[in-house]
């Protein structure tokens, strides 16, 4: 059996990906990128930087099996709010475009875009039809705040591949996959991009500015 090791990957047991993540149980193990309470924070530093937003659109691929787990969280964090959010899917360009369009029906004023590929491989599209709409929105990984999205929360990408070259070295030395357990990050990086913050006619607080790791101006 090939080993496999994994480095990106929100939900590996729902995925089916390993049996729990301190028991992976079969030839699959490495990083998982997201944590408890990480898609709640995404709604948290909305309502920080946007204190009016009460509707909340959420881009998702309902095909995920990790975003039931966000969507649960956001959802909870919004009732604690007072921000409704609400699902669009987006699993490529017209539908993204589309869903954007729609927006307006629904008095839509901020949005959350859930990690899947078809939201990395469109993020110059998402970052440009939010600017364009008005709406401030928020992301997990900093690639989407450095082309102009308004802030991203969430892991070093970079030091998620890191991580996975430390599992095949143990691996390389003798490790079985089944017994090393998957790991969560523990630290994220917050990302703010400035500049879109003013286009859009916000102020980022300076208690918000002062927990940045970098403001892009």
């Amino acid at each position: 059996t090939i080993a496999v090791v994994m480095a990106n990957i929100g939900d590996p047991v729902g995925a089916g990906f390993v049996a729990s993540l301190a028991r992976p149980g079969g030839n699959i193990t490495g990083l998982s990128n997201m944590a408890e309470g990480v898609s709640a924070k995404w709604v948290e530093l909305l309502k920080e930087v946007a204190p009016k937003v009460t509707r909340l659109a959420v881009l998702r691929d309902p095909r995920n099996v990790a975003h039931a787990s966000m969507w649960k969280e956001i959802q909870a964090a919004g009732q604690a709010l007072r921000v409704t959010p609400l699902a669009w899917e987006a699993r490529g360009p017209d539908e993204i475009e589309r869903a954007f369009a729609a927006m307006g029906a629904e008095r839509i004023d901020s949005v959350i875009v859930l990690p899947h590929p078809a939201a990395g491989a469109n993020l110059r599209q998402i970052v440009g039809l939010a600017t364009r709409h008005r709406l401030p929105a928020t992301y997990l990984t900093r690639e989407f705040a450095d082309v102009g999205g308004l802030m991203s929360y969430g892991p070093n990408v970079a030091d998620l591949w890191r991580g996975a070259a430390g599992f095949v070295d143990r691996i390389l030395k003798g490790a079985r996959p089944a017994d090393l357990p998957v790991e969560q990050p523990t630290t994220f990086e917050l990302v703010i991009n400035l500049k879109t913050a003013r286009a859009l006619g916000l102020t980022i607080p300076p208690s918000l500015s002062v927990r940045a790791d970098e403001i892009i101006r």
